[in-house]
């Protein structure tokens, strides 16, 4: 037998034995294909059951919002609030229940804590379901593939939030939609999100490509051209991911231009998403008199933000040392101005955040012009926006930005960042006149505040009125009226 003829048999041989083995191969596939279908059927028969036995129990429907940091004082935590008070005060016979990780209080103290901060009392009560692992969705948890594990992690605490209560309808309103799939496929709910910020957008990805060092993309990052390289791969497929769980919801809010963009090009779902403005308390802020300030001895600059890293307050603080620099110690120099930095902390990482910072000014010698006001009740951070001149903001990408609609409905002269909703939809002219300042580095942020200083007072306070009277679109009413527009059709899909 030739060579040529031995190569042939062997080839013939291992075929046959491939396909020996492939076709057991491919049963057990199917076989353990069809146990996985018939598991997930099983758990959502179960699930469904539950939700049943409690509709029977309760006589009425359920709706649920998933919100693990309700207890947080950010702009997200002021849309769940006022999300539960319009539904309260429209649908009267449905219960409203509340996911949340905050295990250190009680549900009493969470609604106490919404009405100091916010200004907001709801109707009636509403239900608190703790979830006990609120750790799997810690950026802290996963200092490498952070979106990637805070992801996974969020699939972990939606299944122990529907183990411990199925709802009718479930709300994601704090961004983690990875939850949706679950919810719907596992639980039988009707599923909605209001999006704050999507996990991942197209903004990452070109920073990424580009290889420019940002709190997302460190300098270890950007300098490798294979780590960049790696990392775009990382980005897309999480993307592709993203965008399958997201398309799972039946209503997409979103609270910006900016959002919207991202969202419909990855959720792709035009059909079921819309923009609803999320609310501003606008009203709590207009009766801070309108006046020239000509007269003030010191000029304060008031930020607004919780104290996490995409915030940026770094940026603020070495921006207002380049101020105070320029400004020199004579009259009308450092002694005439101050900065301050009024924000929530979540958790003891935003703790240490803070100490950072406050170790930051000590290092630029700016400690004694620079004032922290942590977790203040809704009196005090108003009566700070009040006294302060000039808002600052320094967020790069904002999605919205509660704090900047809040000064400009007090009254200030708003100087924000030159990206996202503050570009797109806040700090716009408003019939024709200026309503503020957009920058984007410390240089041009340091201008900013000269110029604004500079400014006639008269000048100053003809932008101050634009700026007051161009939000009254971001109002408390506007958004509930929005929004229960929007939650319209979900809400007709209950039987009561």
């Amino acid at each position: 037998m030739s060579g040529h003829d031995q190569l042939v048999l062997c080839l013939c041989e291992l075929t046959r034995l491939l396909w020996k083995l492939l076709l057991p191969l491919l049963f057990l596939c199917a076989l353990l294909i069809a146990v996985l279908v018939l598991l997930v059927l099983a758990v959502r028969f179960w699930l469904q059951s539950s939700r049943n036995a409690r509709r029977a129990r309760d006589g009425r429907p359920t709706v649920a919002f998933f919100h693990p940091y309700c207890n947080a004082g950010g702009g997200g935590e002021r849309v769940l609030w006022c999300a539960l008070r319009a539904l309260q005060s429209r649908y009267v016979d449905i219960n409203f229940v509340v996911y949340t990780g905050d295990l250190g209080v009680t549900g009493q103290q969470i609604v106490d804590g919404a009405r100091r901060r916010f200004n907001i009392v709801l109707p009636r009560p509403v239900q608190f379901v703790f979830l006990r692992h609120r750790l799997l969705v810690e950026p802290g948890l996963f200092p490498h593939f952070t979106l990637l594990g805070q992801s996974v992690g969020s699939v972990f605490l939606g299944w122990e939030a529907l183990m411990e209560f199925v709802p009718d309808i479930y709300i994601d309103s704090m961004g983690y939609a990875f939850t949706l799939p679950l919810f719907r496929y596992l639980g039988g709910c009707s599923v909605g999100s209001y999006v704050h910020y999507p996990t991942i957008s197209t903004d990452m990805l070109s920073v990424v490509r580009e290889r420019n060092p940002r709190i997302n993309n460190p300098d270890y990052v950007s300098n490798s051209l294979f780590l960049s390289a790696f990392k775009v791969v990382y980005y897309c497929l999480l993307a592709l991911l993203y965008g399958m769980a997201g398309s799972c919801s039946d209503l997409i809010m979103v609270n910006s231009s900016w959002t919207l963009d991202h969202i419909l090009s990855l959720w792709r779902a035009p059909n079921r998403t819309s923009v609803v403005y999320p609310p501003c308390d606008v009203s709590a802020f207009t009766d801070v008199p309108l006046e020239e300030d000509g007269d003030r001895k010191c000029h304060s600059i008031v930020s607004v933000g919780q104290f996490r890293p995409e915030k940026d307050h770094r940026l603020q603080i070495r921006a207002f040392k380049k101020v105070l620099d320029r400004r020199g110690d004579g009259a009308g120099g450092r002694e005439s101005l101050k900065l301050v930095l009024i924000g929530g902390c979540r958790n003891q990482e935003d703790e240490d955040r803070v100490l950072m910072l406050r170790g930051l000014c000590q290092e630029l010698g700016v400690a004694d012009r620079v004032a922290f006001k942590i977790n203040v009740p809704f009196e005090e951070l108003k009566r700070e926006i009040a006294e302060a001149t000039i808002g600052l903001h320094t967020m790069w990408n904002e999605h919205f930005g509660i704090g900047i609609v809040e000064c400009m409905a007090a009254g200030k002269v708003i100087l924000a960042h030159k990206s996202g909703g503050p570009k797109l939809d806040i700090v716009v002219p408003f019939e024709g006149g200026q309503t503020g300042f957009l920058a984007d580095d410390e240089d041009s942020y340091a201008e900013a505040v000269e110029r604004i200083l500079a400014l006639p007072p008269a000048s100053r306070l003809h932008i101050r009125r634009n700026a007051r009277q161009s939000v009254a679109r971001f109002s408390d009413q506007e958004f509930e009226a929005c929004f229960l527009a929007a939650m319209e059709p979900l809400m007709g899909t209950l039987e009561r």
